[in-house]
């Protein structure tokens, strides 16, 4: 199995660096490991749901 980093993972998946580092400190995405200060990120990691984004609820 092949690894990823955080930099390639950020532009596969078109959110910033940043956020994949918390996400991987977070435990969000499966796999991950560190290496150094570098994140290891499997290359067939899914990218987590946004938690941050309000749902939109139906006030009928």
């Amino acid at each position: 199995m092949g690894y990823m980093t955080a930099s390639q993972a950020a532009k596969k998946w078109n959110i910033s660096q940043r956020r994949v580092q918390i996400l991987c400190s977070e435990g969000r995405i499966k796999g991950t490991f560190k290496l150094g200060e570098a994140w290891a990120i499997p290359e067939d990691a899914e990218k987590p749901d946004d938690n941050r984004k309000a749902k939109k609820h139906n006030e009928e």
